[in-house]
């Protein structure tokens, strides 16, 4: 064998052991080999700060996940399902992951072909929901409910305002999640703001502080930030009646604490879904399905007028407020 044919022979080993290597690696990683994470593409809200900045974290946790850059496909209110169809097909595309409402709303016109797994949104009309597998940004009943027994485990009822039309699939978890924690839940429907404001009102006047506590969900509705949130969050604190929340912006205006998404964590539980999509050529369960990618925000001046103790367990709020 000549020197160049040795030299030849030995690098066709070398790339036959690095390429062996990198499979054996993705094999045991669970994550995704390079050739299939091309077959993902993310479909995103075009729209501006701050919410832009939470779709790019989404989308750096799915490129985690699937160990690659995946093509991006930023959307308006209104697109062209075909020119975007057409680009997928030519990018051998199989499974879409879509973000937000306008993501959502471009899957609609999508070639059936293509696979979909949605996340972003808070909530939705059934009809839609029913129809793919969606990753809501509204924190899981369960995991509000099990922080809250951490914080104030004196708590025997809690109270909630919501529009069925929203958060009906919500209350069904949160319904179930109570009377695991030991709570009764006290859900009042709403279909206006004036209504939502009366039962808040009624809610105060009759609410125990020793036992019951307000939780505040994501819901246009039943819940503003100009006439029901100051009304909740002065009488609340008049009445020492622990309110938790579903939204961030709560807690920095004087909810007790919220749990909110960690991004990051939500995008590698998209590009999960999306992989097990391509393996089993299946979505999985359908509907709406509530967010466990949380971390956790608490006012200690709230807790400390309601007698609460944190300070030995700072270490494990992600956000406290106020903030120093």
């Amino acid at each position: 064998m000549t020197v160049s044919a040795a030299n030849s022979a030995l690098w066709l080993a070398v790339r036959v052991a690095l390429m062996l290597a990198a499979a054996c690696h993705s094999s045991a990683t669970g994550a995704a080999p390079p050739e299939t994470a091309r077959l993902v593409a993310v479909i995103y809200p075009d729209i501006g700060e701050p919410y832009r900045a939470v779709f790019s974290r989404i989308i750096e946790g799915i490129e985690e996940q699937t160990r690659q850059r995946v093509p991006r496909f930023a959307v308006g209110a209104s697109v062209n399902a075909q020119e975007l169809s057409t680009e997928l097909r030519r990018l051998d595309i199989r499974v879409a992951i879509v973000l937000g409402r306008n993501g959502l709303k471009a899957a609609a016109g999508l070639d059936r072909d293509i696979g979909i797994v949605a996340g972003g949104v808070l909530s939705l009309p059934e009809s839609p929901a029913r129809a793919y597998s969606i990753h809501s940004l509204a924190p899981d009943p369960a995991m509000l409910f099990a922080r809250l027994k951490v914080l104030l485990p004196a708590t025997r009822r809690v109270w909630v305002v919501y529009d069925a039309r929203q958060n009906a699939w919500l209350i069904k978890l949160a319904r179930d999640a109570a009377k695991a924690q030991g709570l009764e839940l006290v859900a009042h429907d709403v279909e206006d703001l004036r209504s939502a404001l009366q039962r808040y009102q009624d809610i105060l006047a009759s609410a125990d502080p020793k036992r019951d506590a307000l939780w505040l969900p994501q819901d246009s509705t039943s819940i503003d930030d100009a006439a029901v949130l100051p009304l909740v969050l002065q009488e609340s604190w008049v009445r020492g009646l622990a309110v938790f929340s579903s939204s961030v912006t709560h807690v920095k205006r004087g909810a007790l604490f919220a749990l909110y998404p960690d991004n990051a964590e939500l995008g590698r539980r998209l590009g999960d879904a999306a992989l097990a999509y391509l393996s089993t050529n299946s979505p999985g369960s359908r509907g709406v399905l509530p967010l466990k990618e949380v971390l956790l925000a608490v006012n200690v001046r709230t807790a400390g007028h309601l007698g609460v103790e944190v300070a030995s367990r700072q270490s494990s709020f992600d956000l406290v407020f106020p903030e120093r």
